[in-house]
């Protein structure tokens, strides 16, 4: 066992620590904790494969036992991750907060000393690497899209509010002229942004796998179409995250134990997650409170009677949510309000 282990440790020899800017690539190339070479070159495909021309030409290097390490930056990576990909390289994204915290206490930064870092936390951590594997070309457009559908939605807010904000504070003249102003902007802005959502839908519903998994999400209640997009593009297709634990840990409503000796303190959430998911979450949790049934009895037992907090209640019920859309994707059907377990309905027919 311990042989095996040894082995898969020592698979990777050669670590290449890339940074990527907008407009260059800066490459660190490592054999073991030895800096063999280090080169600037422009983010393009031509300059890329240039570069892995060279690489091969370095003594012993061996791309099976070589591994390119980078920070996720989105798209500035995409003509990277194109050519690594055709050779079937090794590729590791990691998170720029993870990596960090990986090396310890570091001073200075450039984008050489970066490259060099990135190949170094590949070495110290290549026991535990996981590599990366693209997501389907689908699941990219969606994520796009989703951005494109938030910038609209703020630009909406940030005209309409303020003039919202200020009609009883300021003359009617001038208020109808700031509408004015702004009228047909929000109402393109508006018409765009129907646009994008309608799209997002048609992609859905033209992919049989999205489509299935998209119908099993809106089914449980209170889980509306935006709410079930964000979550396949977060988990992608549930592929990456399969378990209710982990993405509860992702989106922070998860909370952790801090003790240290003989002092225990209260368990907290974490605040390294994914706030935008969380609070899409959270209006989930506030709609279930509206209707008589939702979880309102739920969160007024647990507030007025047992005297919990109310944020505290309303995580659990974001839990309660989360652990209904998972139950309903890992087996494949829709949510059933009065869903009996098969081994309750055999208890019941044997009495």
């Amino acid at each position: 066992m311990a042989e095996a282990q040894f082995k898969r440790i020592r698979r990777y020899t050669w670590f290449i620590g890339v940074d990527i800017s907008k407009n260059k690539l800066d490459f660190s190339v490592m054999h073991n904790m030895v800096l063999i070479l280090h080169k600037e070159i422009t983010n393009d495909v031509d300059g890329i494969k240039s570069f892995i021309i060279e690489l091969k030409t370095l003594e012993k290097f061996s791309m099976i036992k070589s591994i390119f390490v980078m920070e996720k930056i989105g798209f500035y990576s995409n003509h990277l991750t194109t050519v690594l990909l055709k050779i079937k390289a090794n590729i590791v994204m990691g998170g720029a907060f993870h990596i960090k915290r990986t090396l310890g206490l570091v001073r200075g930064k450039t984008d050489k000393i970066d490259s060099i870092r990135l190949a170094e936390f590949a070495f110290i951590r290549r026991e535990s690497l996981v590599l990366w594997k693209p997501k389907r070309p689908i699941i990219n457009e969606l994520a796009m899209l989703c951005n494109i559908s938030d910038r609209l939605l703020t630009s909406i807010n940030r005209l309409a509010v303020p003039i919202n904000e200020q009609k009883s504070f300021i003359g009617n003249k001038q208020s109808a002229f700031q509408m004015q102003c702004c009228n047909r902007s929000i109402s393109s802005l508006k018409a765009d942004l129907l646009e994008v959502d309608s799209k997002l839908l048609s992609l859905i519903r033209e992919d049989p796998e999205l489509k299935r998994l998209f119908e099993l999400i809106v089914s449980v209640d209170f889980v509306g179409p935006k709410t079930a997009i964000r979550l396949l593009i977060s988990t992608n297709e549930f592929n990456d995250i399969k378990n209710p634990k982990q993405f509860a840990c992702l989106i922070g409503i998860a909370p952790f134990p801090r003790e240290s000796g003989t002092m225990r303190m209260k368990m907290r959430v974490s605040n390294l997650c994914d706030k935008k998911l969380k609070s899409i979450l959270h209006i989930c949790a506030l709609c279930s409170l509206r209707g008589e049934n939702g979880f309102k009895s739920y969160f007024k037992r647990k507030t007025e009677n047992e005297g919990k907090p109310g944020f505290s209640v309303l995580n659990a019920i974001k839990n309660k949510i989360i652990l209904r859309i998972f139950a309903c994707v890992n087996q494949n059907r829709p949510f059933e309000k009065e869903y009996l377990n098969p081994k309750r309905k055999l208890e019941a027919r044997n009495l």
